[in-house]
């Protein structure tokens, strides 16, 4: 194993050939850090365009979500020695130049959540999604013991405790790799933290997932966290 100095930003992407690109050129102006793209079995040019462009990638046989992406950034991460890992989105939506940032909060952190909600009041989302964000947060915070405003943000920092776990253990769920890996890195007394950071719309392509879902998911996981504190009661 050798031990990276840089950081690595590990970058998930499914059908993204529309923004890929883009993306790649402006995380070019950013050579203090390393960059992996994890292709999650994109079906359209997104692997052509990442082998095109020499960008480094893993490339999964099929698609098989943003956590088990993740998981495969995180393996890669701690078998080559870094001790910084970035998730960034391939749209875009995440500045690169809160990366340094995020990285600083590490720091005093294992896990540092990039927020959209801690000092930018202009982040628009939609009646529903903002109240089920609501009691998200309400449930993590309390079982955390941290005051978080954002915990589906999914631009974050991992420090070298949380490679280590997140290697091996990674919620695979559609939006677990947010909301349920932090509940995990509480369990393991991990020390999470969060910084205010500015978030953008998508620069192109669509969402991997649907509205529905994300609105179930975020139901049923609202339902298990009140369930896991009527247990804790007992």
């Amino acid at each position: 194993m050798r031990t990276s100095a840089k950081p690595l930003v590990v970058i998930p992407a499914f059908n993204e050939a529309e923004v890929i690109e883009k993306t790649i050129s402006e995380l070019s102006h950013y050579s203090q850090y390393d960059f992996l793209f994890i292709d999650d079995g994109s079906t359209d040019s997104t692997l052509e365009i990442l082998t095109k462009l020499d960008a480094p990638y893993l490339s999964l046989p099929f698609n098989l979500g943003v956590g088990v992406a993740m998981r495969t950034g995180f393996q890669f991460a701690h078998e080559n020695g870094y001790r910084a890992v970035i998730q960034f989105d391939a749209d875009l939506q995440h500045k690169p130049e809160f990366i340094a940032e995020l990285l600083k909060g590490l720091a005093a952190s294992d896990v540092v959540v990039g927020s959209r909600f801690a000092e930018d009041k202009t982040y628009r989302v939609s009646l529903l999604r903002k109240l089920a964000m609501f009691l998200l947060k309400f449930a993590v915070s309390r079982h955390t013991g941290e005051k978080l405003s954002d915990v589906t943000s999914g631009f974050r920092a991992a420090g070298p405790k949380a490679i280590a776990l997140f290697a091996e253990d990674y919620p695979a769920e559609y939006l677990a790799d947010t909301v349920e890996s932090l509940i995990l890195a509480a369990d393991h007394n991990l020390k999470i933290c969060e910084i205010p950071v500015t978030m953008q719309e998508r620069q192109g392509g669509k969402p991997s997932q649907n509205v529905f879902r994300s609105s179930l998911y975020l139901g049923r996981s609202i339902l298990v966290l009140i369930a896991s504190f009527s247990v804790k009661k007992r």
